[in-house]
């Protein structure tokens, strides 16, 4: 009897939140919905920018460890998430060209999804924790 490998929605996920706790849930969660197949977590957004630049110079868009979609917290120390997405979006790389991005965040200011929608129309807003439903919608 042959096993089939099982099947996952994403190759690479980037997780970028300082809350250590929300990450353990988040990681879960993606793996019982099997959606992602690897996950990179970092607690700021200055890692999360030093590790993408890594990606950049060390490998190529053809190494198969870009995110193909990353969840962003907005409030966190040393670089917020706001400040993380404006810099994300200078970046100029075909292996993020098609990287899907996430606000998962527990604001339930408007004015923080309209921010979002100011530096991205195609940035998805959601709130905390990662859910069935969230996840089936991405």
């Amino acid at each position: 009897m042959k096993i089939k490998p099982e099947k996952f929605k994403y190759n690479n996920a980037l997780l970028i939140d300082d809350n250590e706790l929300d990450n353990f849930i988040n990681e879960k969660m993606l793996e019982a919905n099997s959606f992602v197949k690897k996950k990179y977590v970092c607690t700021n957004g200055k890692r999360a920018l030093e590790f993408l630049n890594n990606i950049i110079t060390s490998e190529g868009p053809e190494s198969g460890t870009y995110p193909d979609i990353i969840f962003v917290d907005l409030d966190m120390p040393i670089m917020d998430g706001f400040t993380f997405l404006e810099n994300f979006m200078k970046i100029k790389n075909n292996g993020l060209q098609n990287c899907k991005v996430v606000i998962l965040t527990s604001s339930i200011n408007i004015e923080d999804k309209i921010k979002a929608e100011k530096i991205d129309g195609h940035i998805a807003f959601v709130n905390k924790p990662i859910t069935n439903s969230i996840l089936s919608q991405l």
